[in-house]
């Protein structure tokens, strides 16, 4: 009887005491960062970066997990169909913007299957050219577009990336016919370039400024409206292009429903960590630029405008629901 009391009062003081909710306890277990491409790219330097530091402030673990494919769709199906515990993270660009217009049968809603939790940064990429390509200016490689129409090529790392949304509204913007050709990646793109096998390519300063140095590429312009600090000779394209002022972002999501106290308090670290003079460092090495982060509704808001303003050019390029 003393026992049954016992229990029946231990029972009654732990109904009382208040439950703790998910933020409290979190995390207590390893959290996943998918970066939607292969390892040792600029997305995935990036997304091992900001592991570390999230690891040293919640603290915790952090696994970067690489699930490259179909222009970064693979990962960012994965981390639309995670548990929303806080435990799945995903670190996306552009690709996020593209697939709603791009797939006949979009594998993502933008809009409704993320719940954003920071912008973390951004980067311009340089117009370069063959350097056996007679051009020296913008001006006059456009003057060359129209003079031989259907001749020039340009490439990207496949369909749907940044280089080929920038090829697609350089295109409309200059009334040029100018071919895609998608590779499987940045690297053999490059190789091609370089080879004169095709002419164009928008490329990230990273890795093509050495390229630009030693003269085996030609830089032509900048997509951002600013200079490069790295190469303040090259000038912006909306110096020729007035309204061409197109920079790659890079945003850290969470699946939807993912309680709101751990999405705010992912937001608050993630702010914190970009605005680390080491982390501006370390991500300047890979030609990017940090985000001091808006606020969710702030995120949102900007995920909506690349939307709209992504749908318009991939379907005056023709190339909507292409895929």
């Amino acid at each position: 009887m003393r026992r049954r009391r016992l229990l029946l009062a231990v029972t009654v003081l732990l109904l009382g005491l208040p439950a703790q909710s998910p933020a409290q306890t979190y995390p207590n277990r390893p959290i996943r960062l998918i970066s939607p491409f292969a390892a040792g790219g600029a997305n995935d330097v990036l997304a091992r970066v900001l592991a570390s530091k999230l690891a040293e402030r919640l603290p915790g673990t952090v696994v970067v997990e690489n699930r490259p494919g179909a222009g970064a769709v693979v990962g960012l199906v994965a981390v639309a169909r995670a548990a929303p515990d806080g435990y799945t993270l995903g670190l996306s660009g552009s690709t996020l913007a593209v697939a709603g217009a791009l797939h006949k049968n979009p594998p993502f809603d933008a809009m409704k299957d993320f719940v954003p939790i920071a912008l973390v940064t951004h980067w311009p990429f340089i117009l370069t050219i063959t350097p056996s390509l007679p051009a020296r200016s913008v001006a006059e490689l456009i003057a060359l577009a129209r003079e031989q129409p259907g001749k020039l090529f340009y490439a990207s790392p496949g369909v749907g990336t940044s280089q080929h949304l920038y090829g697609e509204l350089f295109k409309s913007m200059t009334g040029t016919d100018i071919s895609h050709v998608p590779y499987s990646g940045a690297s053999p793109a490059v190789v091609d370039i370089v080879a004169g096998r095709v002419q164009i390519m928008f490329v990230a300063a990273a890795g093509s400024l050495p390229l630009i140095r030693e003269g085996k590429l030609r830089a032509l312009a900048v997509t951002s409206a600013e200079r490069l600090k790295e190469a303040p000779e090259i000038p912006p394209l909306i110096d020729d292009l007035p309204g061409f002022d197109a920079l790659n972002w890079a945003i850290v999501l969470a699946p939807a429903g993912t309680p709101k106290e751990i999405a705010e308090r992912l937001h608050h670290e993630l702010k914190a960590i970009m605005a680390l003079a080491e982390v501006e460092q370390q991500v300047a090495k890979i030609g990017m630029i940090p985000i001091i982060t808006p606020p969710p509704a702030g995120i949102q808001a900007f995920v909506t405008a690349e939307v709209a303003r992504w749908s318009k050019i991939l379907q005056q390029a023709g190339i909507a629901g292409a895929q």
